[in-house]
């Protein structure tokens, strides 16, 4: 089974991207927010492993017109 840390990249201004690890998911769900509010276009792209599971599972999240929740637009494995 596949198991690696979870990580998260944003796009940032100039056709540049970001991309962070966290030991775990918990920890990068704490700071998706803020990692949000750094996004160019309010977008996040997360990959992780899930328990049990041989592959690469996604998630891309969008900040909410509220700027205080996100939610996930498309999920799935690569």
């Amino acid at each position: 089974m596949s198991n690696f840390k979870p990580s998260i990249r944003i796009n940032l201004r100039n056709f540049r991207s970001e991309q962070k690890t966290y030991p775990t998911y918990k920890e990068l769900r704490r700071n998706l927010i803020k990692h949000l509010l750094e996004s160019y276009d309010s977008e996040a792209t997360v990959s992780r492993s899930k328990r049990g599971e041989w592959g690469e599972w996604f998630e891309i999240w969008r900040l909410d017109f509220d700027g205080k929740s996100a939610t996930i637009i498309k999920q799935g494995w690569m």
